[in-house]
């Protein structure tokens, strides 16, 4: 147990001075904050001082009014010293928010960053909602505690101690009377401390699904209604916001509980001094003004103790959404370096398998023994039923996954020893699943700054797509719907072939591209693939005889191995596996090969 509670403070102390280091870069504004903080503590603490002086030595005792002891004097005092801490309070907040909104846009810039660089294998086991979460939820956790937490604790921490040091100066016995039912207080805290922390890592967990949840449902919406799906989905959520209800009503009644804890016991506590004080007082013991000044710093002690409880939540938010984020920033050993390797501007195009082994999980082989080469230049066509591994390998010829066994050579070099940037800076893939940004056309097929206008209506030329994109109103500066949803499934196509037309790859893959568009359209892309093709080394998976047929090389796969491999009319003599699926079609093979 011991050696659990030290590992857990170690972690909340390592986690704590890794969200300290990101003030580093923001030092000066947080150092002038620091100094206008002490500033305004100070004057907080002069207060009730001259007022102590103003009841004790002139209004009680009488004294000769003259110089520093007169009431005008003290009065312009006390009235400079409260405009100066409302001008260095002012000062303070103005510096520290802009300090954390720094430090919040310089951790969403990291965030975001690490998230574009994460491996297809790592995504492929995180929901998109929970990234969502820390790059929006989290940080915005975060940013609370930086802009609203962090300052007001240095504060709070400061002025409680110089209420302490101020009143054992005035009276050490009744500082300590006034400070009796402090333990309590924080034993109360203590215990409640571990469950608010569970709670709060429970919430951060639960926001994230809901926010996966929306983000599937939203893109899937058009499949939901077709198939009345939407009481099963509303009460899915129903079950999953539950959930999140009752954890956030648990934080809710521990914010209500903290606070109004904090102010009954300052009220207790000034109950207390009063009880004892006023017994001195009629002893003549103690002074009027020396009790007021207490029953002030008393309140002014346990107000920041309220803050401090009441930013308590927050900052366990802030620590529960530090872990998350920084557990994702911590993938640095996952993460792609698209810079390390031998360079290839361009490639010519050659690729070749040699014995590949490949499994997503280690365990399950997707791809068993794979060998071909491709020659530059050459179509190849990959056939086989759902499952076989062809998509398996378009994506390992991108460096998408690396191989368990054997070896990926792209112009006889091993893929794993090539920049990736330039690997796939050569590589152009067109899935059947077209993805459009809510962008314009243009920045669509770009998708960076580095291809002019004019490359941009060469490839709207060449892809065909120029048939529609002349006819609308802004022509390539159209803007484009989340997922092009006003587009239809053929236009979307003939813009991915635009894309990659644009981006002049050494090596064009077609994944299935031809799989959901009219006969029509079919006719343009045909058209768009011969010119796309030429002089370049493609690679196609699809179900159409009519997209394969003319391939160089057909490479029949079936349980991820080879089963054939040769072009149409030579599979077509051999009378194998090929051919079968070429007479049978999708009754036997389920591949819509016709």
């Amino acid at each position: 147990m011991k050696s659990t509670n030290f590992n857990s403070a170690h972690l909340e102390k390592q986690k704590f001075t890794r969200l300290l280091k990101l003030n580093l870069p923001h030092m000066k504004r947080i150092l002038l904050a620091s100094i206008c903080v002490l500033l305004v503590n100070g004057a907080l603490l002069i207060k009730p001082y001259i007022l102590k002086i103003v009841i004790d030595d002139i209004l009680t005792k009488h004294v000769v009014q003259k110089g520093f002891y007169s009431l005008t004097t003290l009065g312009i005092l006390y009235f400079v010293v409260v405009a100066l801490s409302g001008f260095f309070g002012i000062a303070q907040v103005n510096l520290i928010n802009r300090a954390g909104q720094e430090i919040m846009r310089d951790l969403r810039g990291k965030v975001f960053q690490t998230i574009q660089l994460l491996p297809l294998w790592y995504l492929d086991k995180v929901s998109s909602g929970n990234l969502i979460t820390r790059a929006t939820n989290d940080i915005e956790s975060l940013s609370e505690m930086y802009t609203d937490v962090l300052i007001s604790l240095f504060q709070d921490v400061f002025l409680i101690l110089g209420i302490i040091f101020v009143m054992i100066m005035i009276n050490v016995r009744l500082a300590i009377i006034s400070f009796c039912v402090v333990p309590v207080m924080f034993f109360l805290v203590f215990l409640l401390k571990t469950r608010i922390k569970r709670n709060f890592r429970k919430m951060k967990s639960l926001i994230g699904r809901i926010n996966g949840f929306m983000a599937e449902n939203i893109s899937g919406m058009k499949l939901i209604q077709i198939f009345y799906g939407e009481k099963e989905k509303k009460e899915a959520f129903a079950k999953l916001n539950s959930e999140y209800f009752k954890v956030t009503s648990f934080q809710v009644w521990m914010n209500s509980f903290l606070k109004p804890a904090a102010d009954v016991f300052q009220s207790l506590a000034v109950a207390i001094l009063i009880w004892y004080g006023m017994g001195k007082i009629a002893n003549q013991t103690l002074q009027i003004g020396v009790l007021y000044a207490f029953t002030t710093y008393i309140k002014q002690f346990f107000a920041p103790i309220a803050d401090l409880a009441d930013n308590y939540s927050t900052i366990q938010s802030a620590f529960a959404s530090a872990d998350r984020i920084f557990e994702l920033l911590d993938q640095k050993e996952n993460l792609e370096d698209l810079d390390s390797g031998i360079s290839m501007e361009h490639t010519k195009g050659t690729i070749e398998f040699k014995n590949v082994w490949f499994s997503y999980n280690d365990e399950d082989w997707i791809l068993k023994n794979i060998s071909f080469s491709i020659h530059e230049g050459q179509t190849a066509a990959f056939v086989g039923q759902t499952g076989a591994g062809k998509t398996t390998i378009i994506s390992l010829v991108s460096g998408f996954y690396k191989i368990q066994k054997g070896e990926i050579l792209v112009d006889g070099l091993n893929i794993n020893d090539i920049k990736k940037r330039d690997l796939r800076k050569n590589i152009s893939v067109i899935f059947q699943d077209v993805f459009l940004f809510s962008e314009t056309i243009g920045k669509n097929i770009s998708l960076n700054d580095d291809i002019s206008n004019f490359v941009i209506g060469d490839a709207i030329r060449t892809s065909f797509a120029k048939e529609f994109v002349e006819f609308l109103p802004e022509k390539i500066n159209e803007p484009v719907m989340e997922r092009g949803s006003t587009f239809s499934a053929g236009q979307r196509q003939l813009l991915s072939f635009a894309r990659a037309i644009a981006h002049n790859p050494a090596i064009i893959v077609l994944d299935e591209a031809t799989a959901n568009i009219d006969t029509q359209t079919e006719i343009l892309i045909q058209k768009a693939i011969e010119t796309m093709s030429k002089d370049r080394t493609t690679l196609i998976i699809a179900h159409r005889l009519s997209t394969i047929r003319n391939a160089d090389k057909i490479i029949v796969l079936k349980q991820g191995e080879i089963l054939e491999m040769g072009n149409h009319a030579k599979l077509m003599e051999k009378d194998g596996y090929y051919k079968a699926m070429v007479m049978e079609g999708v009754k036997e093979y389920h591949t819509h090969i016709y």
